[in-house]
């Protein structure tokens, strides 16, 4: 277990949980190579949680800088990571044959997930030890990122939970099925944003970019709507808001979705066209809005989109390859969900290829338009 001077190290000097995928000695590319190093990441994954449950509010408080600590949310935090563990472990174990050192036998509930994961540690091969090690430093790491987010929330809020069936954020989504979105665009012409795009379209992917208002009516007076919607070809424009801020502290909050979505719905058709198509949906800057705010979008037929694998690629203290090794260890723990990236930075644009490449046939990518 880290000591509480350590945890304070990982969390408060801003150090992005960062892992290094090569110490897996085997590929990952097709769904029994996926599954065998999804079991292994998942009983690492559980003994993680398992540690960072012995922490006390006064811990948290010292090691997250936080005032309070909401137990109620951080109890429902564990309990659902926990049962998608089990769930997770048990779809990876129906590829399970011979005499294979991650699978660990029948599983029916989160004890018997745990009590298992702690004696199968003495079953990791000697030559993997340093895979174990590096994948527990990071398993705590990421485990410590998501904790402080469920302490504090819903003060302040974000994608640790949802407040209502009108939000989600992929933990439904089908076994190995993913989806890619991204946030914070356009950007100028000739931008990240263009390069995003066409890589996307090279490897035939689809994704939902969450626009912002002001930089897609900038973009705009640059050019006209119908090469706008080119440019989005066959990919989904949703709403992140006219600015960049808090849509849970903003007064301006309901103005900025609505300008937003009356600007996206003159540019892009609703409906599955072979330009960019408009989705009804919103995701809030930061994750943060409004606990109370269900109405208004039920109003406006939008619906809330989070996201539970979060690529953490606008941090300066992460490179395009720790971004690779981190998703791609994320979504063998998750083995479902919504990848969080921006399209106005670089990173993702270099990772994503090698992602889909080194992944391929392992895992289902979902087109935007089926959502």
């Amino acid at each position: 277990m880290l000591t509480l001077i350590e945890l304070w190290v990982i969390v408060w000097s801003k150090v992005v949980a960062k892992v290094n995928r090569q110490l897996w000695q085997a590929p990952i590319n097709t769904t029994d190579y996926f599954d065998k190093a999804s079991r292994a990441a998942i009983l690492v994954y559980a003994l993680a949680l398992q540690d960072r449950q012995t922490l006390s509010d006064s811990d948290m408080k010292a090691a997250f800088k936080i005032k309070t600590v909401n137990r109620v949310s951080i109890t429902k935090w564990f309990n659902k990571e926990l049962a998608l563990s089990l769930l997770n472990y048990q779809h990876a174990a129906k590829s399970c044959a011979g005499d294979d050192w991650t699978c660990v036998g029948t599983l029916n509930s989160t004890a018997d997930l745990l009590k298992q994961a702690e004696a199968w540690q003495t079953n990791i091969p000697p030559d993997l030890s340093a895979w174990r090690d590096n994948l527990q430093q990071f398993t705590r790491a990421y485990t410590d990122e998501q904790l402080r987010l469920a302490a504090l929330f819903p003060t302040v809020s974000s994608e640790i939970d949802t407040f209502n069936t009108n939000e989600w954020n992929g933990d439904h989504f089908a076994d190995r099925q993913f989806l890619l979105t991204f946030d914070d665009g356009p950007t100028k012409t000739q931008g990240h944003t263009d390069d995003v795009l066409t890589m996307l379209a090279a490897n035939q992917k689809s994704a939902v970019f969450f626009v912002l208002g002001d930089n897609l009516q900038n973009r705009l007076t640059k050019t006209d709507a119908p090469t706008l919607a080119a440019l989005y070809k066959n990919q989904c424009v949703a709403i992140h808001g006219w600015e960049h801020q808090s849509h849970a502290k903003w007064a301006n909050w309901q103005d900025s979705i609505k300008r937003t979505q009356t600007l996206l719905t003159t540019i892009l058709p609703k409906q599955d066209a072979p330009t960019g198509s408009f989705s009804p949906l919103f995701r809030p800057p930061y994750g943060q809005r409004k606990a109370d705010s269900d109405a208004f979008f039920q109003q406006q037929q939008l619906q809330v989109v989070l996201w539970n694998l979060d690529s953490q690629d606008w941090n300066n203290q992460v490179n395009s390859d720790d971004i690779l090794n981190r998703m791609l260890t994320l979504m063998l723990i998750k083995r479902h969900g919504v990848l969080l990236f921006h399209d106005v930075h670089p990173k993702a644009n270099a990772a994503l290829p090698i992602l889909f490449n080194e992944l391929d046939t392992a895992v289902k990518w979902q087109h935007c338009h089926q959502l």
